[in-house]
């Protein structure tokens, strides 16, 4: 700041959150204009897109730049090939980087910006087809594109109406709105963008489950014809922790899981003796599975959607491969309004059965 500005305005609490909601608003405002501005050029401009046998080259400088280089990534995560080129390095050779058969999308608010005028002749001439996304339907760009996608007379949202806000705000829902468009009439689906998106927690999410459970040898897994004090003394202690015990049939077939809390509510209503009785009396028959080739997410949903802190994984004929326990995937689970995430349990079977956790242990008999 130099001696000649002026000092800085002086604003309480108040006037500082007011100033941000009118700097919001405005914006907002410009979305919906825009969003009854949209016409048959949009469709034209999705036509030329899923026509483009190369990539989407998307470009512009400034904060357009800035913007286009989302827009580039958002297509290229979902489905459409692309890649940001700026337009000053283009002009030094990155030229090289466009081949027959790409298209390019040009952001330029006013479409009379030096470098973007000196670039789009380069285009024409190596017959690269322009979308140009601009302001200004009567500027050089949307005079020599193919087809102009009008984002309209936009007012900043910035008091002194100059610095880019509501402008590339427009841009980047335009930008967002032809992606995700493509994204559906392309057929892009969860498997596809698992495919793009394997790193981080959304890229866990959509791994498989069998990268995700804990294997059966991990799991606590007894007949069914077992004793509960007989299956503590019997089976072999898991290397990890587990709130459930996977019960199989004779045929080696999951037929019901006992969990902690089911423990817990034997001895709160004082049936202290079912220990000592086949498992299969007190365990949840019959308890929701997921298959080892289905995406992670979809565990994640139904232990969200139900509740439950184990996922039981069987292959094509129900045998057991592992488990899903919630201990395992919290930082993935969705989030849950407060009044719901406080609301009882749901489950799928009778009050005195439980398919959620309780952390304790049955000691054997003495």
């Amino acid at each position: 700041m130099n001696e000649s500005s002026a000092p800085p305005l002086s604003l309480n609490r108040y006037r500082q959150l007011q100033a941000a909601r009118d700097i919001v608003c405005a914006e907002g405002r410009g979305l919906l204009t825009l969003a009854e501005r949209l016409d048959q050029r949009f469709c034209e401009a999705l036509d030329l897109l899923l026509a483009c046998r190369g990539s989407v080259i998307v470009t512009g400088i400034g904060k357009a730049g800035l913007i286009g280089q989302k827009i580039a990534a958002t297509l290229a995560s979902t489905g459409t090939s692309s890649h940001f080129v700026h337009p000053s390095e283009a002009l030094h050779g990155d030229l090289g980087r466009f081949r027959s058969g790409d298209c390019a999308l040009v952001l330029s608010n006013s479409g009379e910006t030096e470098e973007i005028v000196r670039l789009v002749p380069c285009l024409i001439d190596a017959a690269i087809p322009v979308i140009a996304l601009t302001s200004n339907p009567r500027g050089y760009l949307a005079r020599r594109a193919n087809i102009v996608l009008d984002l309209g007379a936009t007012t900043e949202a910035c008091t002194l109406g100059l610095a880019p806000s509501t402008s590339t705000t427009a841009m980047l829902a335009v930008g967002d709105a032809l992606a995700l468009t493509l994204c559906q009439l392309r057929g892009f689906s969860q498997d596809d963008f698992a495919r793009l998106h394997p790193g981080g927690s959304l890229g866990r999410r959509f791994s498989r489950v069998v990268d995700a459970m804990r294997p059966v040898e991990q799991c606590c897994v007894a007949q069914d014809s077992w004793s509960l004090r007989e299956i503590y003394v019997r089976s072999q202690r898991p290397p990890r922790r587990s709130g459930a015990i996977l019960l199989v049939d004779t045929e080696g077939l999951l037929s019901g899981i006992f969990t902690d809390s089911d423990l817990a509510r034997l001895f709160e209503h004082k049936r202290d003796a079912a220990i000592d009785q086949p498992i299969h009396e007190v365990m949840t028959p019959s308890p929701i599975t997921v298959r080892s080739d289905a995406l992670l997410v979809e565990a994640i949903d139904l232990l969200a959607a139900r509740k439950i802190s184990e996922l039981p994984v069987v292959d094509h004929t129900h045998r057991p491969l592992g488990l899903i326990d919630i201990t395992d995937v919290l930082g993935l689970l969705p989030n849950q309004p407060k009044e719901q995430a406080e609301a009882p349990p749901v489950t799928d079977r009778a009050p005195s059965h439980g398919h959620d956790v309780a952390r304790q242990r049955i000691a054997p008999a003495a």
